[in-house]
């Protein structure tokens, strides 16, 4: 998706120059790209198109992907929750089921989760390593670790 900036940088090479392999030597990008956005700005009447944005298909089924995610202790596989709500007439792509159990995994997760105990380190607790003994000082040896 190119920014408004290089689209606008497209443009004007395109109203500049006056052809396509022209415009898109000037601008640095293919001349199928320059095309585009001269459609584009020509089918929304002269301006930039506002891109939309396209609604989720999952939003009707969202609770029955918690409610199989959840019933499953956030086991199931994206594949069968699709074949679960494709048998419901859900209408979307495998893809989106797969964004949409994993987002729900990740919230079952959160609250079901492995806790672990925070290591507080003691002095002298959990020190290994090889000792040795080491130089003699006032009359005995010293333990050195290493």
């Amino acid at each position: 998706m190119k920014k408004a900036e290089e689209v606008m940088e497209i443009l004007e090479a395109f109203d500049l120059i006056g052809s396509l392999r022209g415009a898109a030597g000037l601008a640095g990008c293919d001349h199928k790209t320059v095309a585009h956005w001269v459609a584009a700005r020509d089918a929304a009447g002269g301006g930039l198109p506002v891109p939309a944005r396209a609604r989720s298909m999952v939003g009707p089924f969202a609770g029955k992907v918690e409610e199989l995610v959840w019933r499953s202790h956030g086991k199931i596989r994206a594949d069968r929750a699709h074949e679960t709500l494709v048998a419901m007439g859900y209408m979307g792509s495998e893809r989106t089921t797969r964004r949409a159990v994993a987002e729900a995994k990740r919230r079952w997760r959160q609250e079901h989760g492995r806790r672990y105990r925070p290591w507080i380190p003691e002095p002298g607790c959990g020190c290994s390593g090889i000792t040795a003994t080491g130089p003699r000082l006032a009359g005995g040896r010293r333990c050195c670790f290493a």
